[in-house]
């Protein structure tokens, strides 16, 4: 990453050191899930679509312990392997809004929060800022080369309620919650590096 691009790291002393984490991730461009677990304090291991697991990019995947997931059902085997993720202490990187988007966290889906609720992990908002503002002349779909990309941690928090509930009205309570901090780092993140109305 930081050889193509010019990435700007903040707040990356926000992740704890050790135990369960989940970095939560606006995405609104294809590198910002590699942008991310490139200038992450921990290693990470994002739950990416099944459908990038294809030739030499799914064993590449596979190989440094990302986990391929079934966004058209229950993918109950990545859920399990997300979960023991958590279980032996490492980063679990998930994109809320469960596609590429807008990049502002509007539309959350209750992945996030299942995983928070059900772990006991706390999260870490992350905004990544100017991958999608430019296109690359080189490579199109890519940002331009040497480009600066801001990479936002915020502070940890917890999803659940302390009563360590795991009905559907406590995933939906601990969705909110989550879009509430989601949103609030975001634009704390904008403010910070000047990217006001940026993705």
């Amino acid at each position: 990453m930081y050889g193509l691009w010019r990435p700007r790291v903040l707040g990356a002393w926000k992740v704890p050191a050790t135990g369960p984490v989940i970095l939560a991730v606006n995405h609104a461009h294809n590198v910002d899930g590699p942008m991310v677990m490139g200038v992450a304090p921990r290693p990470v291991h994002f739950l990416i679509k099944k459908e990038a697991f294809v030739g030499p990019l799914g064993s590449f995947l596979t190989g440094i312990g990302q986990l391929q997931v079934d966004r058209h059902s229950a993918d109950r085997s990545a859920i399990t392997r997300a979960l023991g993720v958590l279980k032996q202490g490492g980063v679990l990187g998930i994109f809320p809004e469960g596609t590429r988007g807008d990049g502002d966290f509007t539309s959350l889906r209750a992945g996030l929060a299942y995983f928070a609720v059900r772990s006991g992990a706390p999260i870490v908002p992350v905004a990544v800022l100017g991958s999608s503002e430019q296109r690359g002349r080189l490579i199109k779909g890519l940002p331009p080369l040497r480009h600066r990309v801001d990479v936002v941690f915020g502070e940890p928090f917890e999803a659940g309620d302390d009563g360590g509930r795991r009905t559907r009205r406590a995933l939906d309570e601990a969705t909110e919650r989550i879009q509430k901090q989601l949103t609030g780092h975001l634009e704390n993140a904008r403010r910070l590096t000047g990217r006001q109305g940026d993705t």
